[in-house]
């Protein structure tokens, strides 16, 4: 069994090795219907105006760790945002954090 700090470690170094890569390949029609699914959750555009966290402008590389740490299951108590994640690639998750890391909070 790893130690959270040494998974969270290999996590940033897959971010990292991520990062060095090219831009993602899909398209900005593509990212924004994988964002619709996100509205649902995280209102229009990722602006929440309940208690599920709101989205939009926050930090990509924060963005992008957390829907990598949920994707991996590493988020205790998490549910929904769990299941989500593991349906995306990494390319995926990598241009929804990029596309709502660009929207105005």
């Amino acid at each position: 069994m790893f130690s959270k700090h040494f998974r969270r470690g290999v996590v940033v170094a897959a971010m990292l090795a991520a990062f060095a890569g090219p831009a993602s390949a899909l398209s900005e029609d593509e990212v924004s219907v994988l964002a619709g699914t996100c509205a649902n959750c995280h209102g229009t555009d990722g602006r929440s105006p309940g208690a599920i966290p709101a989205i939009a402008g926050q930090d990509y590389d924060i963005l992008r760790e957390q829907l990598l740490a949920f994707k991996a299951g590493e988020v205790e108590g998490a549910t929904i945002m769990t299941r989500h994640a593991t349906g995306y690639t990494d390319e995926e998750l990598d241009a929804l954090a990029r596309y709502f890391s660009e929207i105005e909070p």
